[in-house]
């Protein structure tokens, strides 16, 4: 597996989803031209893993969610985690405090 690895990274291929000849979130045959086999093949192993044990379906979701399609290099997963953490870094909002016993007391007492 590790020099299947090296030798992708050498051909300079990248694992994408594939914008061409795609069905659903193009997962299969991203994965079919990285490990240059036929696209079929990996559509029927997805089919035979959802039906028989139903891990392909989480799979595909999670490849789909994880890797980046073509011509972006930025996952569906990293868009979702930079906005959050965009949000996240902001400061709150200061909010003020009401005076409690002073607020309710006017408003109780007051027409």
């Amino acid at each position: 597996m590790n020099t299947t690895h090296q030798e992708n990274r050498q051909d300079g291929r990248l694992l994408r989803r594939s914008l061409d000849g795609r069905i659903l979130g193009g997962v299969a045959a991203g994965l079919a031209r990285y490990f240059a086999v036929d696209v079929a093949h990996v559509r029927i192993a997805l089919v035979a893993l959802s039906i028989l044990g139903g891990a392909g379906v989480p799979l595909y979701l999670a490849a789909w969610v994880l890797i980046p399609a073509d011509g972006s290099g930025i996952a569906i997963a990293d868009e979702v985690f930079g906005h959050v953490a965009s949000h996240l870094s902001r400061p709150a909002p200061r909010l003020s405090q009401p005076r409690i016993g002073h607020d309710m007391k006017d408003s109780c007492f007051r027409n």
